[in-house]
């Protein structure tokens, strides 16, 4: 299969996690917990037919950081379920996607990288943005959902995924499926004994559509679509990897549009567009600035 249908397919399977999840009678922290149970089992079958060995050593290198950003995607996979839980798919995906523009504030402190007046520029535009989205119409309640709140947990979520996205560019000697898989497992680790502590182990009430839909998630929306990316961006360019990523948001709203009814008003998709064009050109800025062109981590 051509690479870039991978990738386009990929993003699409990543586009819809919002709709599934809204419909798995669950909580959050167990839908993530089992997310990462099932993900994990999925890549290591995959890594053993494929015969891939990892290194241990680096493994053992990097122990701390993967258990550490693990724990990060475990309750990265929360926020963003709770945000999807108290307002639109379209509203947490377009928070969700603050992410890089979290990295361009950090990174002057942790990466010691220079702010530029672009940089300034992009994270001032998302800003507005990300106002346009929650203030018409957006901020308030309405039947079960709490928008304000739905979009904070996004943000949550954004800012979890950022310091993935730091903390992965000091893991060494290790690809990135190797990255994702170690993670996906310690993410189910660390959420074990959280979901133990809030008494939340109880997964007798599943209704069989809620099993198949938690399945689907595991399999399809994690196991598979890591593996599908990882084995597309290998020889694709950082630049055509970084506008296809783009695919996910935008189907997201699509999705959510065709299943759900959920739609936004026009000052609300002004203020996505905001958001995503200023992540766009941030992601440009970092590709410009790498010295090998690495691929974008995944997104969701």
């Amino acid at each position: 299969m051509n690479r870039k249908i991978r990738l386009l397919m990929t993003m699409l399977i990543f586009g819809s996690i919002g709709v599934f999840v809204k419909k798995i009678e669950l909580t959050s922290s167990e839908i993530a917990f089992l997310r990462g149970v099932i993900g994990s089992l999925f890549l290591l079958i995959a890594s053993f037919l494929v015969k891939h060995k990892p290194s241990y050593k680096a493994l053992k290198e990097n122990a701390l950081l993967l258990l550490l950003s693990g724990a990060a995607i475990g309750l990265n996979w929360i926020f963003l379920f709770e945000s999807y839980r108290y307002t639109t798919i379209s509203n947490a995906t377009i928070s969700y996607y603050f992410a890089p523009i979290f990295v361009m504030i950090l990174a002057p402190w942790i990466l010691k990288e220079k702010l530029t007046s672009v940089k300034v520029i992009c994270i001032a535009t998302a800003m507005i943005g990300l106002f346009l989205i929650v203030n018409p119409g957006a901020g308030g309640t309405s039947g079960t959902q709490n928008h304000t709140l739905g979009i904070f947990y996004g943000l949550l979520a954004a800012a979890l995924y950022a310091s993935i996205i730091l903390m992965n560019k000091f893991i060494k000697n290790l690809s990135g499926f190797e990255i994702t898989l170690v993670q996906l497992m310690a993410a189910a680790l660390v959420l074990f004994p959280y979901l133990l502590w809030q008494g939340n182990l109880n997964f007798t009430s599943l209704t069989s559509t809620s099993i198949i839909f938690i399945l689907v998630l595991g399999i399809v929306h994690t196991g598979l679509a890591y593996f599908l990316y990882f084995t597309s961006i290998q020889e694709l360019k950082g630049q055509t990897i970084a506008i296809l990523s783009y695919i996910d948001p935008i189907s997201a709203v699509i999705i959510a549009a065709i299943f759900l009814n959920e739609g936004m008003t026009w000052i609300q998709i002004i203020g996505g567009g905001l958001v995503l064009g200023s992540t766009f050109l941030s992601e440009k800025l970092e590709l410009k600035v790498a010295k090998k062109g690495q691929a974008p981590t995944t997104s969701a």
